[in-house]
């Protein structure tokens, strides 16, 4: 049984997730912790945890890709790919009929075109700037006082979603407390919020084919509230994994899994190289 895994070192939280391949592949366990300053350490950890969960050690992995921002901090990996390619292939495992990935993380989002085999065939990042992005969503939530677990929630109950001016992460704190200073309802200001969002979103996608299959990847996709946005704007459901988070992780997994059979392959003693029969 051959095991491998993929840590994912995102700008807030890093993943990891341990995969095997033995008759099929599967997932054995992930791991979730904060990244923190300390980006090494984070993928640190987050593997060990992921390893203990397995029920295995370390050593026992064979291969370990890491993406992410801090893709080149882990150590102990045996490669790094973009999580542009680790969302794409994440995704198609996760949903095969993925063609179009929206992937909204902590300081980033990206619209990546995926053909039928995973492959990326075209994307596009915002990673100028926060809006449309989990930092974006967390700011509001400090400006209104509440949890970001409850901002996606809150927003679903909206009657009258306001007009956000800007989803500029540095200026929608003034239209926020405009907001409130004339007594409108926190429900629709997060309705306002997310809608922003949404359509920003969609601008973005709109730059790469936008097929379906759409699949939503990232943190941001456990908020049910920007589900709900991003799905009335686009007019079509999404394929909204529960792993939606760990997908970069996922992807890497199933790289390094398929970089230890072309390694396995490679070294295989083959008896027509040793009489010369070969073509």
């Amino acid at each position: 049984m051959r095991v491998a895994a993929g840590v994912d070192v995102g700008s807030t939280q890093t993943k990891a997730v341990v995969m095997t391949e033995n008759g099929g592949r599967s997932i054995l366990a992930r791991a979730l912790v904060d990244t923190g300053a300390n980006v090494r350490k984070a993928a640190e950890n987050a593997f060990v945890v992921a390893c203990h969960s397995a029920g295995i050690a370390p050593t026992e992995v064979g291969f370990v890709v890491g993406t992410g921002y801090g893709r080149y901090n882990i150590s102990f990996g045996n490669a790094q790919l973009t999580e542009i390619s680790c969302h794409a292939r994440g995704a198609h495992f996760v949903c095969p009929t993925t063609r179009t990935v929206i992937d909204m993380g902590g300081q980033d989002a990206k619209a990546i075109s995926v053909g039928s085999d995973g492959q990326v065939l075209d994307f596009v990042m915002n990673d100028k700037c926060a809006a449309g992005t989990g930092r974006f969503l967390a700011n509001a939530a400090d400006v209104m006082g509440i949890g970001l677990d409850e901002v996606g929630p809150l927003s679903l109950r909206a009657t009258r979603a306001v007009k956000i001016a800007t989803v500029c992460t540095v200026f929608v704190e003034s239209d926020i407390l405009s907001y409130l200073a004339q007594g409108k309802k926190a429900e629709d200001i997060l309705g306002g919020v997310h809608l922003a969002i949404a359509k920003r979103t969609l601008s973005l996608a709109r730059r790469v084919p936008l097929e379906p299959d759409i699949t939503m990847t990232g943190g941001v996709a456990r908020n049910v509230g920007m589900v709900h946005a991003l799905e009335e704007v686009l007019g079509t459901k999404m394929q909204v994994s529960p792993d939606a988070q760990f997908i970069g992780a996922i992807g890497a997994a199933v790289f390094a899994l398929e970089k230890m059979d072309q390694s396995f392959e490679s070294s295989m003693w083959r008896p027509e190289y040793a009489t010369g029969s070969g073509h």
